[in-house]
This record gives structure tokens, C-alpha cells and sequence, in this order.
């Protein structure tokens, strides 16, 4: 009986570690803003030590040449951290790979898209119809916090958190389309009423005094999620360049992204 209940406990042990081994390979650029490159750097510190943790597997890479059909093969989960790919060859690997059972998370950037500026909006299977949000439209200023409202209860990435939390600052994003009335879009996450007026300008469209802002969501057709916190408030001003504030400093930001790898990460 002791080596029947001893095999069992060994036989649970081992499903229970290979259900929770995933590999996630995040993709950065790096190059483009300071409150980016602080991100990146937080973000790529923080997920290495969570997989250690969490006994899953973590890569960080600036060549976006890795993202094609062979790499992807053994990839559980692909981050973007900052930007976009924009080779056509790498475009068409992500988008197979998402077609195909692929998981995927965004962050901040990522789902950037402008026409008339180094990332114009070249690429409408991604923002169009995987992100849905089309072009960015505008952000807030400075960066400040905001209190988030939960939109679909019940949802993993959720999980322990409460109704309503509050954020680290963030550059916060509105987009083309209103996601609302996209069938495809599930929202998990909006800005709450209680966080106007968000954003502290100069310049009065930099203040956000009302509106619905869906900060993350999901495409039902797709194993993904996009969110948008991942800009660090940075001392400009005072000429240090220096991060003031960081995102994984935060509780929610921490459990919301540890929800969120594990149910993508999910065999």
C-alpha cells in the first residue's frame, strides 16, 4: 500500500510539473523611448525571476529574426514587450503561429500604430482584426495612476483580484475603433469613472475628464491578450532621465500578469 500511495504521489507530482512547464519567448526593440527601455528592462527582470519560481521557461530577445515558423515551433507563449515585427517574413510566422494555437501577450506599445510616423498602421490582420483597435488616437500626460474596473467577471487573468484597483502611473492609450461593438473583442479591464480627470497635461487633450478606455482584452478567436500598462513615469523634467515609478512594483500589476501567463500558457 506505501509503494502503491508513494507511485501515485510521484505519478501527480510529475503531471502537476509538466502541466505547469510553458516556454514564453519576448520579443523588444529597446530603442524607442526611455519610459520603454525602462519597462523592458523591469519587465525582462521580473518575468526571469518568476519563471524561476514558477518553474516555467523565459527567453528575452531584440532579434526579431527569431520570430519565424521554426523558432515558434517550441513556443508556448510569445511576449511583446515594446513594438511590433515589421519584416514581412516575421509577420506572417506570428500570424500562422496565432492561427495555429499560438498564445500571445502585448504590452503598452505593442499595439501602437500611427500613419506618418516610424510605426505606421501597415498591417491590418494585427491591428485591424487581432488587436482590433485599429490606430492609436491619442494618450493622456503625465504619467498617473488610474483605477481599473474588472469587465468580464470570472475571467482568468482576474483572478484574486478585487472589482476595482488602482495602477502604477502609465502613459495611458485611446484607439481608433471603439471595441465595444467589436463581437470578436472580450474586454477584461476599463478605466474606471473614478480615475477622472486622468492624466495631469500641459496640454488640455493630454487631461482625460470622461469616456470609456478598455485597457486590456482579449480576442475570442485567439489564445492572446493585450495590455496596456508598460510606460514607466520618468524624470524629464529634471534632466536625470531616471524611472520614478514601475509597473511591477505594483501588487495587481504583478498578480494580473501572473494570471494571465498561466491561463496562456495552459496545455
Amino acid at each position: 500500500m506505501k509503494f502503491l500511495i508513494t507511485l501515485l504521489f510521484t505519478i501527480l507530482s510529475v503531471h502537476i510539473s509538466i502541466a505547469q512547464k510553458f516556454k514564453v519567448l519576448a520579443f523588444y526593440t529597446g530603442k524607442n523611448d526611455l519610459a520603454h527601455i525602462s519597462f523592458v528592462k523591469e519587465a525582462n527582470t521580473w518575468l526571469e525571476q518568476l519563471a524561476k519560481e514558477k518553474k516555467f521557461s523565459y527567453h528575452a530577445t531584440n532579434n526579431w529574426d527569431s520570430l519565424n515558423t521554426e523558432v515558434l515551433k517550441s513556443v508556448d507563449v510569445v511576449l511583446f514587450l515594446d513594438t511590433r515585427p515589421e519584416k514581412p517574413e516575421q509577420r506572417e510566422a506570428f500570424e500562422n503561429y496565432m492561427k495555429n494555437g499560438g498564445a500571445w501577450l502585448g504590452f503598452h506599445f505593442a499595439a501602437f500604430a500611427l500613419d506618418k510616423s516610424t510605426y505606421p498602421q501597415n498591417w491590418d490582420w494585427y491591428h485591424n482584426q487581432f488587436l482590433g483597435s485599429g490606430q492609436y488616437e491619442g494618450n493622456t500626460w503625465r504619467p498617473t495612476s488610474a483605477i481599473l474596473k474588472i469587465e468580464k467577471k470570472g475571467h482568468p487573468s482576474l483572478k484574486k483580484l478585487e472589482k476595482e484597483f488602482t495602477t502604477s502611473p502609465n502613459e495611458w492609450y485611446s484607439w481608433e475603433h471603439d471595441l465595444r461593438q467589436n463581437p470578436d473583442i472580450e474586454i477584461l479591464l476599463a478605466i474606471s469613472e473614478k480615475s477622472y480627470p486622468l492624466g495631469t497635461g500641459p496640454k488640455n487633450h493630454e487631461i482625460w475628464y470622461c469616456g470609456y478606455y478598455p485597457v486590456m482584452w482579449t480576442n475570442k478567436k485567439y489564445k492572446m491578450a493585450y495590455i496596456n500598462m508598460g510606460h514607466n513615469d520618468m524624470d524629464y523634467e529634471g534632466g536625470t532621465n531616471a524611472t520614478l515609478s514601475y509597473q511591477f512594483a505594483n501588487q495587481n500589476y504583478r498578480q494580473l500578469i501572473t494570471n494571465t501567463l498561466f491561463w496562456l500558457g495552459k496545455k
